[in-house]
């Protein structure tokens, strides 16, 4: 279903008034190695005055979802423990986050589960990446999308789920390569614990293959 430009721009609208709080999950984003200014790249915000029928999101982190023709959902997630901690808008159809690394990669392309793992690729290496909100939340359209590269790098959280996701996307693509990571680790905390260069040297491995 496409989305009226009132809603686009309603969704804009919200984008960047909660992006102009961002500043107040300064704490929150430094626990994740993220600065305010590398959180802005990607107009993540804070919901401190809710628009019109989003006062359950307030005080939570948004997270929008933007392509090349606008912004298309917000994502929501706690910040200190409440329930549930992650919020998506009624109605929303689950899409891929960050799109536009689609259109600036060239021969390979590396997928996180998460929008935080994929924001923390972008900022703290040069791969091209894209999110997928969830092990469970592939679509089989993405194949089409992710089709034309030579190599798709899965960034597989080190946990069931996560291995199961990375199983999932080699079952739809002939040409993926799974990076899992240590047990009970996603890419943001490895790249907290260890530093961009233990993925770096992996995805050169997969890409020199």
């Amino acid at each position: 279903m496409r989305l009226s430009s009132s809603h686009k721009q309603f969704l804009l609208r919200a984008t960047q008034q909660y992006a102009n709080k961002v500043q107040l999950a300064e704490e929150y984003l430094a626990q994740r190695s993220l600065s305010v200014e590398e959180a802005s790249i990607f107009h993540l915000g804070v919901v401190d005055e809710p628009l019109p029928g989003h006062e359950q999101y307030k005080g939570r982190l948004s997270r929008p979802y933007i392509t090349p023709s606008g912004v298309v959902d917000i994502r929501f997630r706690s910040m200190h423990g409440e329930d549930p901690k992650y919020m998506g808008l009624i109605g929303a159809k689950t899409t891929m986050f960050n799109t536009q690394a689609c259109f600036v990669a060239d021969k390979y392309i590396c997928v996180t589960e998460g929008e935080f793992d994929c924001i923390i690729m972008s900022v703290k290496t040069l791969h091209p990446t894209i999110g997928i909100p969830g092990a469970n939340n592939w679509k089989s359209h993405y194949t089409r999308i992710l089709d034309d590269f030579d190599i798709v790098i899965v960034l597989a959280d080190g946990d069931a789920a996560g291995q199961e996701f990375g199983k999932k996307i080699s079952r739809e693509l002939p040409n993926v390569n799974i990076i899992s990571m240590p047990e009970g680790e996603d890419v943001n905390s490895i790249v907290t614990k260890l530093g961009s260069n233990w993925i770096d040297e992996r995805i050169r491995e997969c890409i020199a293959n």
